[in-house]
């Protein structure tokens, strides 16, 4: 077991109606928030209401910021810096998903270093040693943002997309009511399914680990998500099931699954590179190349995808190499069944050649950098892999 280090400072409350304990939390951290959220179906269902209300019940002072994208941007994050500043905010709430507290967290970062561009502090060319609170009031479970030390977002102008991790974008709090997921959209709840997964199996494809209490947190994590995100799909208003997909997509991303082993976000990289170059959902990038990903690579890691396949899958082959290679399949049958692409034509696109060229320059930095810590991947090989999924 590697050494590791485990810091989830997060509140959070967990369950119907929450959302009306907002004020009550959020006061700890502030007096004026301003409220991040995308389209305004936070406004329509009454949600942004119900925390507004709460808000003045504690007597915070608040103000709206809307329009956050599903892969967030810089532009949209620097408009919001603009707003922080001029109310004078001293916390930042994002309600929505995760492509809402994303942007909160960059508003939080630039609005404290409001001297500093904020990709120069995003690609760590400037150290990031301050920012505001963070808070989130979470509409669905996927990105796992809520309680996690990461944030993306999309530089529309040089068209690249970057995370960056750090303590700082660990939300205070996290204000998290699983009836909110209901009247989502299938396809929603199926990408955000699927990113709970990535989330977790980003750091369970690890060769040569050893710590054997992780690995049964993960593959419980990924049997209960199978399990209830199919009743999710098949039935929306079944609590019971959505209480456990948002519970896990929290517990997915917060490191937990880490411990003892670290993650490999090679799978990642390869989506959000398809993200910023054909705006597609960050779900469906992630299970459009994992079976190609996972073909190209098992082999340096068969008793790890032989143990998720017995573990997660059922799988009782003896042949490592086959229950491996079985496992990979149930994944990818899984993918389809609740309806999500599984190659890039999947997505609606056909990258020429030139194309593969520049999304594996992407995915790697221009080169600078290699994938996976199964077998590192230069460009030519995540090339490769962009045209396995092709199919």
């Amino acid at each position: 077991m590697e050494n590791f280090k485990f810091y989830a400072p997060t509140e959070v409350v967990f369950g119907k109606d929450v959302e009306n304990q907002t004020g009550e939390i959020a006061c700890k951290y502030g007096r004026k928030a301003l409220l991040v959220y995308g389209k305004g179906s936070v406004i329509k269902s009454g949600l942004l209401g119900r925390v507004e209300k709460a808000l003045s019940d504690s007597g915070i002072e608040y103000r709206e910021f809307g329009g956050a994208k599903p892969n967030p941007t810089l532009e949209h994050a620097k408009e919001g810096i603009k707003e922080a500043i001029a109310f004078g905010a001293d916390m930042i709430i994002g309600i929505g998903g995760g492509s809402a507290i994303d942007t909160a967290k960059a508003i939080a970062h630039g609005t404290a270093n409001s001297d500093q561009d904020l990709w120069a502090i995003w690609t760590r060319k400037v150290p990031l040693t301050k920012s505001l609170p963070v808070g989130a009031v979470l509409t669905i479970a996927a990105a796992g943002s809520e309680m996690s030390d990461s944030a993306v977002l999309t530089n529309e102008e040089l068209g690249k997309k970057a995370g960056i991790n750090t303590d700082f974008n660990r939300c205070r709090f996290a204000i998290v009511n699983p009836v909110l997921g209901m009247t989502l959209p299938k396809n929603q709840l199926a990408a955000g399914v699927t990113d709970i997964m990535m989330h977790t199996m980003e750091r369970y494809f690890i060769p040569e680990s050893n710590c054997n209490m992780t690995d049964e947190i993960a593959e419980g994590l990924l049997r209960t998500v199978i399990t209830n995100g199919k009743r999710i799909i098949d039935d929306p208003s079944d609590y019971d099931a959505m209480c456990e997909v948002f519970w896990a997509s929290s517990l997915s991303h917060n490191n937990l699954t880490e411990c003892g082993r670290g993650k490999d976000f090679s799978v990642h990289k390869l989506g959000h590179a398809l993200s910023a170059r054909y705006d597609v959902t960050h779900g469906d990038s992630l299970s459009a190349v994992w079976g190609a990903w996972a073909k190209e690579l098992y082999s340096g890691a068969v008793p790890r995808f032989a143990r998720f396949a017995e573990k997660v899958w059922g799988i009782t082959e003896s042949d490592a190499e086959k229950a491996a290679l079985m496992g990979i399949e149930k994944t990818v049958d899984f993918f389809k069944s609740i309806g999500m692409p599984v190659s890039l034509r999947d997505l609606g696109i056909d990258p020429s050649d030139e194309d593969l060229e520049a999304l594996s320059l992407d995915a790697t930095m221009q080169g600078a950098v290699k994938l996976s810590r199964i077998r590192p991947l230069d460009a030519s090989d995540v090339k490769k892999i962009y045209r396995a999924a092709l199919q």
